[in-house]
C-alpha cells in the first residue's frame, strides 16, 4: 500500500512531462502537415544532378 505514495506522484510527473512534449510539438509546427511526407516519397525527382569536376582535385603521384 505504501508503494502507491510513490507511484501516483511519479505517474503524475510523467503525465506532465508527456503533455509538455506534446504541446511543445504542436506549438513548434510538428503536427501541421501529416500527409505531406507520405506523398513526398512518391514524387520522383527525375532531374539529373551533375557531378563536380574531379579532374582539378586529382593529385599526381610522382
Amino acid at each position: 500500500m505504501e508503494i502507491l505514495y510513490l507511484l501516483i506522484p511519479l505517474a503524475m510527473i510523467i503525465l506532465v512531462v508527456i503533455a509538455g512534449f506534446f504541446f511543445w510539438s504542436v506549438k513548434s509546427g510538428q503536427m501541421d502537415d501529416l500527409e505531406g511526407p507520405a506523398y513526398r516519397i512518391l514524387m520522383d525527382d527525375d532531374s539529373i544532378q551533375s557531378k563536380p569536376d574531379d579532374s582539378k582535385s586529382e593529385h599526381k603521384i610522382k
